[in-house]
């Protein structure tokens, strides 16, 4: 009988072991998503901001509008639901991980914040008129998209260890 206990026993860590191995694969492939909707986003960003320098029609500027604010609701939504959220509602256990959230969070909200305004304004963006103050107004995306990074960064960094 004590044989089988220590049979189940060994079962049972071992088990934990695997979930957590899981958890932490499948946070690997968040953290590289992440990094790569992060990627997409400044190539979109790019992308749009160099048309301003352009005699561009202003489809060529909504659909690269289009392209650009669709990256970042994205990369926004990917950070918050698959990362924030689980350390927001108490699931991470690294004491280190929970202090640096604690840090970090209240920029990234911000940023967050910050795209969805932009999204909201230039979503039924649909002529040469609604596009007046859209380079001043991605410039201060790019803004924030840089405070992002480096909060961001400190976190992702420590996940990751």
């Amino acid at each position: 009988m004590g044989d089988t206990t220590q049979i189940n026993t060994i079962a049972e860590i071992a088990q934990k072991v695997s979930a957590e191995n899981d958890r932490r694969k499948r946070q690997s492939d968040t953290i590289k998503a992440l990094i790569s909707e992060r990627q997409e986003v400044i190539v979109a960003m790019c992308d749009l901001a160099e048309l301003e320098s352009k005699d561009t029609s202003a489809n060529t500027v909504l659909e690269n509008l289009k392209a650009f604010s669709q990256a970042l609701i994205d990369y926004a939504a990917l950070g918050h639901f698959e990362i924030y959220e689980r350390i927001i509602d108490g699931q991470e256990r690294r004491e280190k991980v929970k202090r640096i959230a604690n840090r970090v969070y209240p920029s990234i909200s911000s940023t967050t914040e910050h795209f969805v305004d932009f999204n909201d304004k230039y979503d039924g963006a649909d002529n040469h008129e609604s596009l007046v103050d859209l380079y001043k107004d991605l410039s201060s995306v790019g803004e924030a998209i840089a405070v992002r990074i480096e909060s961001e960064d400190k976190l992702l960094n420590e996940l990751g260890a």
